[in-house]
């Protein structure tokens, strides 16, 4: 008899312990942001492939002075097409040097987007494997981390770049004196 009643709020144990599962995920503090474990160390090295004609880093070049960013897309990418104009509009401003890393995407399918799109990296290779990836820590495309002149990385940030976020978050990063 007293198996029974266990057994009966065990239902309503298992919800219970859902629903408080659930209210704590939707109250996390920064739930957007994906942890990075390399804020604030050095950027990982760039060993990639060429792609095309373009000029590939195999470092984060530091005959750039200033800040950099860090662009992994794919032409396969939705989100990366979304946010390519405004990887043109940082481009056209020539201040920062974007560097591209095509992840896990054939060249010809590379080539074509940047032939469509426009190519707004100042350097660009391919990382068909994605274990440059990896060493970045990357979790999925389109992912950009902006790095300090001597090669640190001060913010990453997941997904795509929208205006928004490009003017209350990117920009005044770069544009900080740090």
């Amino acid at each position: 008899m007293r198996l029974r009643g266990l057994l009966k709020l065990l239902p309503i144990l298992f919800f219970s312990t859902i629903c408080f599962c659930i209210y704590l995920t939707l109250n996390l503090e920064n739930q957007n942001e994906l942890p990075s474990a390399l804020l604030g160390k050095n950027a990982p090295s760039l060993e990639l492939r060429k792609l095309a004609e373009y000029e590939t880093p195999s470092t984060l070049d530091m005959k750039f002075k200033g800040k950099k960013l860090v662009n992994f897309w794919a032409s396969w990418c939705p989100p990366c097409k979304a946010e390519h104009p405004i990887l043109e509009e940082i481009a056209n401003e020539k201040k920062y040097p974007i560097f591209g890393v095509n992840y896990k995407d054939s060249p010809e399918n590379a080539q074509t987007f940047l032939s469509s799109l426009g190519n707004p990296y100042t350097k660009l290779g391919a990382d068909p494997k994605g274990r440059t990836a990896i060493n970045w820590g990357v979790y999925g495309v389109p992912e950009t981390f902006i790095i300090d002149e001597s090669g640190l990385i001060l913010m990453r940030h997941p997904g795509p770049i929208t205006q928004k976020i490009y003017l209350e978050k990117i920009k005044p990063l770069l544009e900080s004196q740090n």
